[in-house]
């Protein structure tokens, strides 16, 4: 049996998930030690120099860690690189808590909105990151939750880079938020996360079509030839909003993968030209 918030319940419990989330006193946290909010944690890596730090978030896929993505050398040494900061968030369970995913019966994103609003309060007050300059990305169900903060909180970050992942099917009738600056980037050999999705459980993953013409409805976006310096094996097709925002799908040939030079693309193109 599906277990469905009602509109009343749902409020009861966000509220409850942003009493909840008092960041903790203590400020020693950073790659290899948790940065906890409430019953929720997050881990960062900080360039050198003082803030405000532009920053990459991060969400990893199902059964993924923040531990895990700070694992990740590539990731980063590429953040370090650039001199970005590299947040990666902790999803509420094995999975992001978002509407309709597989065994969670959710009909709302509450849980996990509360929770990236008081991480971003967090992390702006705590570690000075600047909160005009953060990408959001993330890989398979990490791209499905980049989806869903790009639909109801477009305002927030400077651009969103989904990987491998979209909404979980039925997709939203509407989102309040576009135009907002992304790029949908997924491999047309992908059979863990086909682009037009597949079943899992009682559930299916969305298609990423029709959520790039949701989108695209949504924002007013009309389409463009106008390129975005992509990688090489990358083809990309994309519109622009009438006050200059682009949504773009890239695909390349391979499966289910993500690499950090598609982030560093991401952000250099979502980010570093955002006036």
């Amino acid at each position: 049996m599906r277990r469905v918030l009602t509109p009343f319940c749902a409020s009861i419990v966000a509220a409850g998930v942003i009493a909840a989330m008092v960041p903790s006193p203590t400020f020693g946290c950073g790659v290899d030690t948790d940065c906890t909010i409430g019953d929720r944690s997050y881990r960062i890596a900080l360039p050198s120099g003082d803030g405000p730090h532009p920053a990459i978030l991060y969400l990893h896929g199902y059964r993924g860690s923040a531990a895990g993505v700070m694992n990740n050398a590539a990731y980063k040494d590429m953040a370090n690189a650039m001199g970005v900061a590299l947040i990666a968030p902790k999803s509420g369970g094995e999975d992001w808590l978002i509407r309709n995913a597989p065994r969670k019966g959710f009909d709302n994103d509450e849980l996990e909105l509360s929770y990236f609003d008081a991480l971003m309060d967090d992390v702006t007050t705590r570690h000075g990151i600047d909160p005009a300059r953060v990408l959001v990305t993330g890989f398979s169900a990490g791209g499905m939750m980049v989806w869903t903060l790009a639909c109801h909180r477009g305002e927030r970050f400077a651009g969103f880079l989904p990987v491998a992942g979209t909404f979980w099917d039925p997709l939203p009738e509407a989102c309040p938020n576009p135009p907002v600056d992304l790029i949908h980037i997924h491999g047309t050999a992908d059979q863990v996360v086909p682009p037009q999705g597949r079943p899992i459980a009682d559930t299916k993953q969305g298609d990423v079509f029709s959520a790039l013409s949701l989108f695209q409805a949504a924002g007013g976006y009309e389409p463009t030839d106008e390129g975005i310096g992509a990688p090489k094996d990358f083809t990309c097709k994309g519109a622009l909003a009438p006050e200059g925002s682009r949504l773009y799908l890239c695909l390349h040939e391979g499966g289910h993968s993500i690499s950090a030079d598609w982030l560093r693309f991401g952000f250099e193109t979502l980010v570093d030209s955002t006036p």
